[in-house]
Order: structure tokens, then C-alpha cells, then sequence
């Protein structure tokens, strides 16, 4: 019999796999839109997504990108981690780390894990994200209106991009967003670079 080696670290774990929301997504969002009794023209001029694109994501016959999910939910009033927490359908005071949902975009590669609780009187979400080398998201200003948002930065070199502002963000930089504005997240970097999203809905 071999005799365990003392000197050698223990074999890391498995990954965990996270539930993927996206199945969810196009319920979700036809669900939100009747609540609030629009029509697709109605969502279509609050959030500047065109009336086809709402319907094939509505009938689950085009994936949504990162982009326009961020559209959809500044339409909502709700932000993306919201929408997306929803569309996954979870609730209580503790999410473990095997059943927080991660969505990946289909376009970029970005990887958004939500981190928080889905719960209706609580004002704060946590979302960890990695994105790509190479990658970019853009949000526009309506994304923002609802909210107070903080980035910080956990591994990796981020250029944010706020209204006409620029930052460099690397890590253990903390970055307080200002008033709503277009805001675009680039890697410029060769490897992946992660960060954490804190966002304070404004009631």
C-alpha cells in the first residue's frame, strides 16, 4: 500500500457547478413586461431594443447578450443581477455558493456570479464577474438611473469607462460610480480579470 506523501498539499476540489438562469430568462422578462402591463412597442421605446429582438428573446429563439439584458432591466427599474436572480427564482436569507446562479453572455464571454440573496426589502446586490481578454461591455445611462454602484476590483486590470471619464482599475482599487452615464467595461489586458459589483438600489 502507498503511503501518503506528507509533504503534498491536498487535491483541490471539484469545481462547483452553478444553476445557469438563462433557461429562465424568457419567462422572466415577458413576466415583468405584463406586470407592468407594456406592450413589446412599450418596452421596445423605454429601453431602445427592438420589437423583434424583445419577441424571438421573449420566445426563447435568440440569446440574450449582457448588453441588452442591460437595457430590458434599466427599462424595469431592476438591475441585471436582479432580473437575472429572478429568472433563476430563488429566494431566502442564504444563498450558498453551489446555488449561485452564474450567467454567461453568449457574445463575449463575460461570466456574471450572482453573489446575494434575492430579497425584496433588502436595497443591496453583490455580483462577482470575470471578463475575457480582449472583451468589452457597454451600458447606457438608463441601466444606472436606480441605482448607487461601487467596483472592486479583485484580480486583473479593468478599463472603465465612465461618461467622459476613464479609469484604470487594478487590483484592490475601489471605484463609487457618480451620476448615471454610459458606462463601458473593456479588458485591455491578455488575461481575465475579475471584480466585484456592489449596487444600492435607490427607492
Amino acid at each position: 500500500m502507498t503511503t501518503p506523501d506528507p509533504k503534498m498539499p491536498d487535491p483541490a476540489p471539484p469545481p462547483i457547478s452553478a444553476p445557469d438562469p438563462t433557461d429562465g430568462l424568457a419567462r422572466r422578462l415577458r413576466l415583468e413586461r405584463e406586470a407592468r402591463g407594456w406592450s413589446l412597442g412599450d418596452l421596445a421605446a423605454r429601453s431602445g431594443v427592438s420589437k423583434a429582438m424583445i419577441s424571438k428573446v421573449e420566445r426563447a429563439e435568440a440569446s440574450p447578450t449582457a448588453v441588452l439584458l442591460g437595457r430590458l432591466s434599466g427599462a424595469f427599474g431592476l438591475t441585471l443581477s436582479t432580473l437575472l436572480a429572478r429568472a433563476e427564482g430563488e429566494t431566502g436569507q442564504l444563498r450558498r455558493a453551489a446555488s449561485q446562479p452564474v450567467w454567461v453572455d453568449p457574445g463575449s464571454g463575460y461570466r456574471r456570479r450572482q453573489l446575494s440573496p434575492l430579497m425584496a426589502e433588502h436595497p443591496l446586490d453583490l455580483t462577482e464577474v470575470e471578463l475575457p481578454a480582449g472583451a468589452e461591455i457597454a451600458y447606457p445611462a438608463a441601466s444606472y438611473a436606480f441605482l448607487r454602484q461601487m467596483i472592486w476590483m479583485l484580480d486583473g486590470t479593468l478599463t472603465f469607462r465612465e461618461g467622459e471619464a476613464t479609469h484604470i482599475l487594478e487590483a484592490g482599487d475601489c471605484l463609487a460610480l457618480g451620476a448615471p452615464a454610459d458606462c463601458t467595461f473593456a479588458n485591455r489586458s491578455g488575461r481575465s480579470c475579475r471584480y466585484l459589483v456592489a449596487v444600492v438600489r435607490q427607492r
